[in-house]
């Protein structure tokens, strides 16, 4: 929390003169999406800047052209909260909620938010699908569900690009969310992965097109 607050306090050049979220960052999208699309952590300058996921950094600028691109978006940017950007059929959030130092969250920090996490999964009922952005994302998924009570299969599913599984919701009549998720794989769109040519634009699009494939053709009101 302190080191969230201070970047705010000392921003870097470009962004000098502009006011920070500096808080938690709630998730973000259609409350009837039937596809989460699941981060790591709101960057520093981004998401903390922003107070919206994914929205003001560059792996953000890949993330939302990609959505918009498999037609689950009004427009292609997020630049800020005011922008205009609707979601179809489609929710964001992160397994972390504040900044973490040199975006590396740590499982202390995961475990911490991970109430916040459950409560999108109950009140995200038709979400079918949950694309896990990098293994931390993945693993946050994993220990999320069997904290509630679902089933994961054994032994653990690893993380990969394009790895699938079946997850089950907890079985006790108190549960009101959705009865199953299918959680796909995706490299991060970190500059990391997509300057280096470990995630490219098509790689990500097949992640959505396989993602849409599980979600079925409606219902995605127009946005």
């Amino acid at each position: 929390m302190a080191w969230r607050e201070s970047v705010a306090a000392d921003p870097p050049k470009r962004h000098r003169g502009e006011e920070y979220w500096a808080r938690p960052v709630p998730g973000f999208g259609d409350p009837n999406a039937r596809i989460l699309v699941h981060g790591l952590a709101p960057a520093a300058n981004g998401g903390n800047r922003t107070g919206r996921p994914f929205t003001g950094d560059r792996s953000g600028d890949w993330l939302f052209a990609a959505i918009h691109r498999a037609g689950l978006s009004n427009q292609p940017e997020s630049v800020g909260r005011e922008d205009g950007l609707k979601l179809r059929g489609t929710f964001v959030n992160a397994a972390v909620r504040c900044a973490p130092p040199e975006n590396k969250p740590l499982p202390a920090e995961r475990d911490s938010c991970a109430p916040w996490l459950e409560g999108e999964l109950e009140l995200l009922a038709e979400v079918k699908v949950v694309i896990a952005l990098g293994g931390f994302a993945w693993e946050a998924m994993l220990r999320t569900v069997r904290g509630l009570g679902g089933g994961i299969p054994k032994p653990k599913p690893k993380f990969g690009h394009g790895a699938e599984v079946s997850l089950d919701a907890p079985a006790k009549e108190s549960w009101s969310g959705p009865a199953s998720w299918t959680l796909l794989g995706c490299f991060h769109p970190s500059p990391l992965n997509t300057q280096t040519g470990r995630l490219s634009a098509a790689m990500l699009d097949d992640i959505f097109d396989r993602a849409r494939e599980i979600a079925g053709p409606e219902p995605f009101r127009p946005a």
